[in-house]
Parts: structure tokens; sequence; C-alpha cells
């Protein structure tokens, strides 16, 4: 169980860093490029990201689980050797995928929006598509190599390769966007096509990082392979039929959330405007981007669940430990609902203050941002349910599930959009995933025969907590609101600051009193708040 603790905490803490920069260089880039424009960020980068899946073909997440799977065996040799096969396809599909993108740039955007659209042209957004599809070249080779560190448990790499990207990323970005702007006089959409640019540079970042630890960890490896029991001689034909075995599931594991934006982007504006709804912001920007940004804080922590817990979870199925199997699943649901929950009702809570800290005082976009939250849940359960799955082997089970519910959200999408609006495309999202995470959900508790009552005592414990929390928090704000108000950011940052402390300190002690974060978060934990009394 430990196991499952450390790496998931290295990849949350890369992730969280990541995300947090993510989140961060949105202020900057939004004041420079405006409201008007950075809606057109977001039309790039929902088809790259579909295209980018295409191209990892579930590659880090895939290859872990079959590295994982040999090791534990103790067939060092045939992880090396489709690590050596597959890095090279992983130039090739990259390569072609990189092709498809840029030759289909317009398109897609014709599909996107309608010839008299007023706030973006086709040529826009298709000259943005074509920008971003350069990073196709470079990340589908990168994300094989992290499956193969993760296939040996080791998520150093990945976690700080995923920061450096990050951080290379962001520097280009800003950069280049000053550049334009400031320097040589450019628009702001000038400025936005120059920035989807840094998705490849910030890969490159990337790699380099990946090519340090590869240097530093190879010795080892090489003495592991020297060690190796008799390969199990496993032909390259059938490694890359198991790997694709494998990959197809975490393909649309890793483009569920790009998928359900991608029916947004394709019925939005026309479900907009067949319901005579008038848009005097870009509404889907606000919805796919600047809320969504924000929206997907709270899911970081099940990312990093998600991509420790294949391997984890494979190991202990090929060896037939399926009580330790049950007890990793009893944790992880435990973990991510009472870590995910109070970050979901607080961020909530102070829609308003983060959304004029990270962007401006917007009536509208805090509205968005506060309706959009609480779908970060179902974002955070998505992934963990689905990697369950993969790692007992019900692999076609994460597509059927996905797909039925993508299907509800396309079917009831325009309909609900032309009545609600935005909240109509959040309310066709919550339906669409509450019908896949139950439906995975079935499929475990009936392959694993699951039923813990235990854990359902738990959750409701952390419901109460959390609703005690939520009371705490509303009377925090409604007493700070005779102090300190929402003037300017500075202010709306101290009112962050406070009443989320007034919450993390309500939800941390009633935790800790009721010893849950202790039987949740382990040992060490324990040893620690001994020393407080707890």
């Amino acid at each position: 169980m430990s196991s499952l603790i450390k790496g998931t905490a290295i990849l949350t803490l890369g992730l969280f860093l990541s995300k947090v920069l993510g989140v961060i260089y949105i202020i900057p880039f939004y004041s420079m490029v405006g409201e008007d424009n950075i809606g057109l960020y977001q039309y790039a980068y929902i088809p790259y990201n579909l295209m980018l899946a295409l191209a990892i073909s579930g590659a880090p997440i895939a290859f872990s689980k079959f590295t994982a799977k040999y090791n534990s065996l103790g067939d060092y040799e045939t992880g090396r050797r489709l690590l050596r096969s597959g890095l090279l396809t992983m130039m090739v599909t990259g390569f072609v995928s990189f092709l498809a993108l840029y030759l289909l740039a317009e398109p897609l955007a014709r599909i996107t929006i309608s010839e008299d659209e007023v706030i973006y042209s086709v040529g826009d957004i298709a000259d943005a598509i074509r920008w971003v599809s350069f990073a196709l070249i470079v990340v589908p080779f990168m994300s094989l190599w992290r499956g193969f560190f993760q296939g040996y448990n080791y998520m150093m790499p990945t976690a700080v390769s995923q920061l450096i990207e990050q951080i290379v990323r962001i520097i280009f970005l800003l950069g280049g966007a000053f550049a334009v702007i400031y320097l040589f006089d450019g628009t702001p959409k000038t400025a936005i096509q120059f920035a989807v640019l840094s998705a490849a540079v910030g890969a490159l970042g990337g790699l380099i990082t990946l090519y340090y630890f590869w240097r530093k960890k190879k010795p080892e490896y090489n003495q592991l392979l020297a060690t190796s029991v008799e390969s199990y001689d496993v032909r390259l034909r059938d490694m890359y039929r198991e790997i694709l075995l494998y990959a197809v599931p975490v393909i649309f594991l890793g483009i569920a959330n790009p998928l359900f934006q991608f029916v947004d982007l394709m019925t939005f504006n026309r479900a907009m405007a067949a319901g005579n709804n008038i848009m005097e912001t870009d509404l889907l920007g606000i919805l796919n981007l600047t809320a969504h940004k924000l929206v997907m804080i709270p899911v970081m922590l099940a990312t990093g669940f998600s991509m420790a817990l294949i391997p984890l979870i494979t190991k202990h199925f090929t060896r037939n430990e399926h009580l330790q199997v049950t007890k990793t699943l009893d944790q992880s649901f435990q973990l991510i609902l009472f870590l995910t929950l109070p970050a979901v009702i607080g961020m909530t809570m102070l829609s308003d203050e983060l959304y004029h800290v990270f962007y401006e005082v917007s009536e509208t976009g805090s509205e968005i941002l506060a309706h959009y939250l609480p779908v970060a849940i179902l974002f955070a359960a998505f992934p963990v349910t689905a990697s369950i799955l993969q790692g007992i082997n019900k692999q076609k089970w994460i597509v059927i599930n996905l797909l039925i519910g993508l299907g509800l959200k396309a079917l009831l999408n325009t309909p609900l959009i032309m009545w609600f609006e935005t909240d109509g495309a959040i309310a066709a999202t919550i339906i669409g995933y509450v019908v896949a995470i139950t439906m995975n959900m079935i499929i475990i508790s009936r392959a694993m025969n699951y039923r813990s009552k235990m854990v359902f005592r738990r959750i409701l414990l952390i419901l109460i907590l959390n609703a005690i929390m939520a009371f705490a928090v509303y009377f925090a704000m409604n007493g700070l609101d005779y102090i300190i108000g929402m003037d300017n950011k500075f202010l709306s940052i101290i009112r962050i600051v406070l009443i989320g402390g007034v919450g993390a300190a309500v939800y941390g002690y009633l935790s800790l009193k009721t010893g849950l974060a202790q039987k949740l978060l382990g040992a060490k934990i324990t040893r620690f708040t001994k020393r407080f009394g707890f």
C-alpha cells in the first residue's frame, strides 16, 4: 500500500505544481490578449488533445502496465525490447499525427464555427490549430519513455519532466506573446497563434529531462536485465497486440474529458443560435478554457492516482493477490473523495473571488465557474474507476461505458444548451459522466465481488465533515463581507486565504479528531499528529 501512496504523492506533487503553473500563467496571458481573444486558444487545444491521444495510443499507461507485468515475473528483457521498438514507433505515429492535424486544420475550423461567426474567423482557428500541431512530433516519443519508468514504479521522471515541460512552455508562451504584442506591435490573435507553438517547445524540455533520468538509472536497469530470468521470448508482433489491447481503452481514458469538450465545441455556438440566445461574450471560451482550468485543479489528484494505480493493481492481480487489490480499491475510493470534495466545495463557495483573481470581475464567468466546479468530482472519479478496470483486465468496458456516456452527452447537449445555455452543457456533461462511472462501478463490483460497508461508512463520514466545513466557510464569508470587499485582486486574494484557511482548519481538525486522516494517510501522519495530541 505504501507503493500506492508514494507513487501517487510523487505524481500528484508534480501534477499539482504543473497545474498551478498552468493556471497562474493565464493571468498575464489573459491580460495581454483580452477576453475577446482568449477563447481562440481553446479552439486549437481541444482538437490537438484529441489527436495527441491518438498519436500516443495510450502509450504511457499501457506501456507501464506491460512493463510492470513482465517485471513482476522477473523478465526484464521483454520490456527493454519493446522500449527500443516502441520509441521508433512513437516517432512515426507522432509525425503522421502532426501531418493529419496540420492538413485537417481548416476542415476542423469550418465544422467548429460558421462563416458568419463574429468573434473568430475560420482562418483564425485554422492557423492556431496548425501552429499547435508541431507538438505532436515530440510528445508521443516522450510519453512512451515516461511509461517505461512508471513500469518500474519509478514516478519521479514523469513528475519532473511534466513540470519542466510546463515551465519551458509557459516561458516561451508568455515571452512570445509579450514580444508579438509589445515589441513588434502585433495583434492578440497573432500572439495566440505564436503561443500555441509553446506546446512543442515545452515538449523538448520534457524530453531532455527524461534523457537525464535515463542516463542516471540505466546502470541499475542494465543490472536488473543481467539478472533477468529466461525471457518469455514474446515476439514483437505479440507485444504490440498486447499493448494495443491495453492501449485502446487508455486512449479513451485519456481523451474522455477532451471528447466531452469536443462535443461542446461542435454544438455550442449553433445550439445557442438555434435557441435565439444572444452571446455578448465568448461563453464557450469561459466554459472550456477559463473556468475549465480552475475546475481541473481538484482533479489533479485523480490523475496521479490513475497513473500509480494501474501498474500496482496489475502487479497484485497478476500474482492473484486479491486481498491486496481490494485494500487498494478501498483506500483509493476514500482518498479521492477525502481530498477532492473539500477542494470542490471551497472553490465553489469562493468562485467570485477566484474568477476575479485569475481573470477579472465577471458575474457571468464566476457563475459558470460555480456551476461547473462540482463536476470536478466526476472528472476525478472516472479516471480512477477506469484505471481499476484496466488493472483487472476489463479494458473493453472502459470503451463501452465511456461511449455510452459520451453518446448521452451528444444527444442531450443541443436541446439542453438551447434551453439553459451553459448550464445545459454542464448538465449534459454531468449526465454522461454519472452514467459512465456508475457502469464502471457495476463492472468492478461484479468482477472482483467487491463490497465494502466500511467504505460506505467512511464516505458518509467524509460527507458529514464537508457539510460542517461548508457551514463554517459560509459564516466566515458573511462575517468578512463587513470588513473586506472585492475592490481589487489583492483584497480578493486576502479573502481566499482567510476564508480558505477557515475551511482548511475546520476540515483538518475534524479529520484528525475523528481519526479519519490517520486511517487514510497512514502511519507517517499518525506519528506527526501525536505530537499535537491527535
